[in-house]
């Protein structure tokens, strides 16, 4: 790893300051470093746009949130270059790497010592009157939510099947990745990313049988916004994609992969338990009375 990629937090100071210290750092290992989007001078890197990055780096250094790196991912979805997250965030599912351990991991990536998952990406399309509208890719997940107070009614087709017709707040079609995100805040499944599959979660449904659903990322998603007065907007991790009216269709299906970078000791029921605070106290003990 002789050529990184750099992203910094727009607005975050921390976030800037540990950057300069990352690029001085790595300059000193003989490592050429470039910082995308950025307007403040960082000692020991260039600036470059992002696009062009895609050309030339061997690895990105995202240093943010979550939020910061979905940004980021979605333009190296379906590129070989993985992406290392420095949490400078709250949570950090994606963002792995705590910002006080940051030198300590990089050198173990120069040395080698790291390792990669792929995550599979979603692309959505807009239909409206048979013609495309609008494409744009998630790494979390696609949201039809509604815009109102009133509920939104969406027909759902899967596999060219028709699967079910809702009245809800919305529908959440999230990766393995986004499965800890919004749909688990909606009451849906975590999703080990190494189960390539899609959640298929309502929001707040009106009929209390609804449940959410488990299928195979391979399997094509249609959802027909029905007949209402109000429309619904789509959202696209979390960034407003398109408002919908009645009869546009979504098209939803796997994209391509995005790689991430964790240390060798990362295992992913640890960070589970950390981020979602799963019995801590009484973890410690189990472990020491066996």
């Amino acid at each position: 790893m002789r050529c990184m990629g750099m992203v910094v937090k727009q607005g975050d100071a921390r976030a800037l300051t540990l950057a300069d210290e990352v690029a001085t750092w790595l300059s000193e290992c003989g490592c050429e470093v470039y910082v995308a989007d950025q307007p403040a001078v960082l000692h020991h890197a260039q600036t470059m746009p992002m696009a062009e990055m895609l050309h030339c780096v061997e690895m990105m250094l995202v240093l943010g949130g979550d939020g910061t790196l979905l940004g980021v991912g979605r333009h190296f979805i379906g590129t070989s270059i993985p992406i290392l997250g420095i949490n400078m965030g709250r949570v950090g599912f994606l963002t792995d790497t705590p910002a006080g351990s940051v030198l300590q991991a990089l050198a173990k990536v120069l040395s080698g010592q790291f390792k990669t998952i792929e995550h599979i990406s979603l692309k959505a399309e807009i239909v409206r009157d048979h013609e495309v509208l609008d494409v744009g890719f998630a790494m979390n997940d696609v949201v039809l939510q509604r815009v109102g107070s009133r509920p939104v009614e969406f027909d759902v087709r899967i596999r060219n099947q028709q699967a079910f017709r809702l009245r809800a707040d919305g529908l959440i079609l999230a990766t393995a990745a986004g499965s800890t995100a919004y749909a688990l805040s909606s009451g849906g499944p975590i999703i080990h990313p190494a189960v390539a599959a899609i959640a298929v979660v309502p929001i707040c449904p009106h009929t209390l049988s609804n449940r959410p659903l488990i299928i195979s990322a391979d399997d094509a998603i249609e959802v027909r916004l029905c007949s209402q007065p109000e429309p619904a907007n789509l959202h696209l991790d979390g960034e407003p994609m398109q408002q919908l009216t009645a009869s546009d269709v979504v098209r939803i299906r796997q994209s391509g992969k995005i790689t991430l970078v964790y240390m060798k000791d990362h295992h992913y029921f640890n960070t589970l338990r950390n981020k979602l605070h799963w019995a801590d106290g009484a973890s410690r003990v189990a472990e020491d009375s066996c």
